[in-house]
């Protein structure tokens, strides 16, 4: 017998999840020892979480009841004497408050669990099986793509496969179901919300099947899309290996084009994550270690060749234009360009030391993102093959040989794994681009434009609407009582030089207060000097700005198409957009 975890909530308005987990005798070790990891990290985000910090209370007991004595070895671990247990079983609370796409939520509307957050397991048992029982209302039903054993009571082959598995389940839940090669796919919608099921089963149907056309089979044999919505601005998803966690709002703009593209797009993406990283995955992550950091360079691959796919399968469906799939490549290469971090750490040096300082900024320009410029790299190397075998090759013979020869067979892939498929099917010599690019800091651009230019586009820039991002090269959001306050500062920029720092709070401008308006006064006094009144780190002080007719900073970027765009590149174009059907 494996782990048998009982889950419930008797106070769900507390936002405490209760867990009681079972544990056999052949899992206490020959000196009496029961040892209990909880993962410091979940598999789709590459920082730690600490998630030990939400458990409110912990004991263990025998098979009669009786308290065993037990101790922490570490931050997420415990040791318990058990010599004298038939069986172990252990009881604790986990704090459950977090709605996003990877985390843990309880109320009385809903149970929404990622048992990698809250479940213990035995270091060296974790491919042992593992079941789950839940205590919720009878009415509920529960979305997730664990098999059911009865009615609330679901099975896990073992502790991989549990951690993978996050599940809603409610009164509410909203759902339906599409096919494709054989393989269901599940919508489940939880929230206030109101699917336009013909619309979202004609999509999903369409990007589900270029997808699997193009990689040749599906991991599993089916699938769920786990949604909650919420009634404010959110966007955040998650992959697993049978199903995904996607969070999105306001709910009443689900079908409006402001919400919709954006729920088609990440939809698309954590799908293709069911190749990319669930099955084609670096060898550093295979297995998992839960309790330690899992350092990798190739999030380049994981990342940012899904975020390349998950807008190009879009595109090659339908539901995105040419110009829509443009319109995306043109906000990663603005992210890219405005990024100068590019100069100063390399996208697989950064896909490393997420595990630093996980997804947010941390120093300014210290590195770049996985997704950003792992896709433009994505989108560069996809041409350059094409290019070279004159499109009778690409990116996709890569993705499917990853898939063919490592996903299939549960082997994890290198960095010269990777380079190697590269080149067999672009027929050249790629390690300049890995030295260079992936690994290196060369700057992105002109490289960018010469794949462009092979579809018969360009990159287009104008100045910043903004006059004191392009003329003095800083950026900034709205503070308290109508100030401002500076987030992005250009290296060497005239912001810079003035002495103006990151977080500042601007106030005045000309010794007139600020009310929300610096854009509308930096217009007024357009070509002449400004002085700033500025609150920085505990002080206030005064700081002048004089433009000058070199210096630019923060240009806007889009993607044109070329006025005399050659009936080659429009082939090329044709090719590169081609849909795949089965």
């Amino acid at each position: 017998m494996g782990l048998h975890y009982k889950m419930g909530s008797s106070k769900p308005q507390t936002r405490v999840l209760e867990i009681e987990l079972t544990i056999e005798k052949s899992f206490i070790q020959s000196n009496g020892e029961l040892l209990l990891q909880l993962p410091d990290w979940r598999p789709g985000r590459y920082e730690l979480g600490n998630f030990a910090k939400n458990i409110l209370k912990w004991e263990a007991r025998n098979q009669s009841g009786k308290l065993l004595s037990f101790e922490k070895t570490g931050k997420s671990s415990w040791k318990v004497h058990a010599s004298s247990a038939d069986q172990v079983k252990v009881y604790y609370s986990y704090y459950a408050a977090v709605l996003d796409a990877g985390s843990c939520w309880v109320d009385d509307l809903q149970m929404y669990v990622n048992p990698v957050h809250c479940c213990l397991f035995v270091p060296g048992f974790e491919y042992q099986n593992c079941t789950l029982e839940l205590q919720i209302p009878a009415d509920f039903r529960v979305a997730t793509s664990l098999p059911s054993t009865g009615h609330h009571c679901f099975e896990a082959s073992d502790f991989h496969e549990l951690a993978d598995s996050p599940f809603i389940a409610s009164s509410t839940l909203q759902h339906s179901v599409y096919q494709v090669g054989g393989v269901d796919f599940h919508l489940w919608f939880q929230g206030e919300c109101k699917p336009d099921w013909d619309c979202l089963l004609e999509d999903f149907e369409k990007f589900t099947r270029e997808q699997m056309a193009t990689m040749g089979s599906f991991p599993s044999d089916s699938y769920h899309f786990l949604f909650q919505i919420l009634p404010t601005a959110y966007y955040h998803g998650v992959e697993h290996l049978k199903s995904t966690v996607i969070v999105l709002g306001p709910g009443y703009n689900l079908h409006k084009p402001v919400l919709y593209p954006e729920l088609l797009g990440i939809s698309s993406h954590e799908l293709f994550h069911s190749w990319n990283i669930k099955s084609i995955r670096p060898a550093e992550m295979l297995p998992y270690r839960y309790h330690q950091e899992n350092f990798s360079r190739l999030g380049y691959v994981a990342e940012g060749i899904t975020t390349y796919y998950g807008d190009l399968f879009l595109h090659r469906s339908g539901s995105f234009t040419t110009y829509e799939m443009m319109k995306e490549l043109s906000r990663h290469c603005q992210k890219h360009l405005d990024n100068y971090g590019r100069f100063n750490l390399s996208v697989g040096s950064s896909s490393w030391d997420t595990w630093l300082d996980g997804y947010v900024e941390g120093v300014p320009h210290r590195k770049v993102s996985i997704y950003t410029e792992g896709a433009l790299c994505a989108f560069i190397l996809d041409i350059l093959i094409r290019k070279q075998t004159r499109n009778r090759c690409s990116m996709d013979d890569v993705m499917r040989h990853l898939y063919n020869e490592f996903g299939k067979k549960g082997v994890g892939y290198s960095e010269s794994d990777y380079k190697y498929a590269l080149e067999k099917y672009g027929q050249t010599d790629f390690t300049w681009f890995f030295d260079e690019y992936y690994n290196g800091t060369k700057d992105y651009e002109p490289l960018l434009s010469d794949c462009l230019n092979y579809l018969g586009y360009y990159i287009n820039k104008i100045r910043s609407r903004m006059y004191f991002e392009n003329r003095f090269g800083f950026k900034i959001k709205s503070g308290p009582n109508g100030c401002c306050i500076i987030t992005t500062i250009a290296p060497n920029s005239l912001a810079e030089k003035a002495g103006l720092s990151k977080d500042d709070m601007l106030t005045g401008i000309n010794g007139i207060r600020l009310e929300n308006n610096l854009k509308e006064w930096c217009k007024y006094f357009a070509e002449e000097t400004i002085t700033l009144d500025v609150y920085s780190h505990n002080h206030f002080k005064q700081l002048s700005l004089t433009p000058n007719d070199t210096d630019r900073y923060f240009q806007l970027v889009n993607l044109q198409v070329q006025v005399d765009i050659s009936s080659e590149q429009k082939e090329n174009l044709r090719f590169w957009s081609q849909s795949i059907t089965i």
